[in-house]
């Protein structure tokens, strides 16, 4: 059982502020850092792929939740900071990252998902070997969370006086040197046709989501579907059923990219998309065909055809056989489906996170004192769409909802 406090601590990275010794035109905040940076890990990857190299996804994935429990943790100790311990106090390192460890302990019960933090803190602090299968997954992530760090800084530069920046900017130059023989990141870091895609998910990144509505802590369309991604896969693997590799890494990226339309369609909030019973699927055609016409042509074809596999009827169930996609049950998924050749996706999984993450927005804020007609009506239309004891995917959403709404 997903305990509810490992939900919410998670979900404080919407509240981690980054860069807040600089002036700020927006705020940048941990969870949208974190969604950018997988962003930009799945175009590198997929440019790796294309040349032949083997990416091991599971464990970037699995990386991506670590990461962001770590940086929730140590939010007060700068990145430099926590460099110059590791490089200069190794011993207390490892004792920081034993720590970490122990502040997640009592809130994940999933033994063998422990284990595999476990195992990474203990990766990234030097203690064990990365195994050589992931050594350049282990890059592609790393020169991911450069380049998004650089594009952060990128933004900042416009309000910033050059002085405060130089130094700064030296030492993320010099850092991203040693990944520039990765050609995703050669043309990101060059303004390529992927820099042009990164340019719209960006917009993302400046969509709030609720926009009609005060509510603490703000989210953002891109941070959301960051924090979907992490719920669905720790959804999936409460549902208690074996992932094949390629289930595993459809489920998590199909949360990430589920909302990618709205990068050229931006928010339609659900009251109005559901104002007329034909507007959902008139809405569904609009975004389908803006998509086609100003993404679609700056998607590379060897991810092309995913990402829209990702994006179309992402809250399905859903396989590709012999060429085609069919919506099937989640028993057909485990007995049936279960196997790479399928392309297996746990859609209605998505759409249970993405639900979730509606909620812990509108609930989190009404407990912080900042509450409306549209945050607590939304709150609690969600809660009413699950009836207690209903099984979704092998998952009882509803009590976790409930056991959320009653946490302090």
């Amino acid at each position: 059982m997903i305990d509810e406090r490992l939900i919410l601590k998670i979900f404080e990275g919407f509240s981690i502020q980054r860069w807040n010794d600089l002036v700020r035109p927006f705020e940048i905040v941990e969870m949208d850092k974190a969604a950018e940076k997988m962003v930009a890990a799945y175009i590198i990857g997929k440019y790796e792929e294309a040349q032949g190299h083997q990416i091991d996804w599971e464990w970037m994935v699995y990386a991506s939740l670590f990461d962001l429990l770590k940086k929730i943790a140590l939010c007060d100790i700068k990145s430099p900071v926590q460099r110059m311990i590791r490089q200069q106090y190794p011993q207390e390192y490892i004792r920081l990252n034993e720590w970490v460890l122990a502040q997640y302990k009592h809130l994940i019960h999933d033994k063998e998902l422990f284990s595999r933090f476990t195992i990474y803190i203990g990766q990234t602090a030097g203690s064990f070997r990365l195994h050589e299968k992931a050594s350049l997954s282990a890059r592609v992530l790393r020169a991911a969370h450069k380049f998004s760090s650089l594009r952060e800084l990128e933004m900042l530069s416009v309000v910033n006086e050059g002085e405060r920046l130089t130094r700064i900017r030296k030492e993320l130059n010099e850092d991203i040197q040693e990944f520039l023989d990765l050609r995703g990141l050669q043309l990101l870091v060059t303004r390529q046709r992927p820099f042009d895609f990164m340019m719209h998910v960006e917009q993302l990144r400046f969509q709030t989501r609720w926009n009609q509505t005060p509510r603490v802590p703000h989210t953002s369309v891109l941070g959301h579907c960051f924090f979907v991604a992490i719920c669905t896969l720790l959804l999936v693997r409460d549902a208690g059923s074996p992932l094949c590799a390629k289930r595993l890494f459809n489920d998590f990226f199909c949360a990430l990219f589920h909302d990618l339309p709205e990068a050229v369609t931006r928010d339609i909030i659900s009251p109005v998309k559901q104002a007329t019973d034909e507007l959902p699927a008139v809405v569904k055609h609009i975004e389908d065909e803006i998509v086609k016409s100003e993404l679609v042509p700056l998607m590379e074809d060897f991810y092309r055809d995913e990402l829209m596999y990702f994006t179309s009827d992402e809250f399905l169930n859903k396989i590709t056989e012999n060429g085609n996609v069919r919506e099937v049950s989640w028993d057909e998924l485990n007995a049936a489906y279960n196997a790479d050749a399928y392309s297996p996706v746990d859609g209605r999984t998505v759409r249970l996170a993405d639900h979730l993450s509606a909620f812990i927005e509108a609930d989190s804020s009404i407990k912080y004192g900042i509450t409306s007609s549209h945050l607590t009506s939304g709150r609690d239309n969600i809660l009413g769409m699950y009836e207690p004891g209903g099984i979704i995917n092998g998952i009882d959403i509803a009590d976790l909802l409930r056991r959320i709404a009653a946490a302090k």
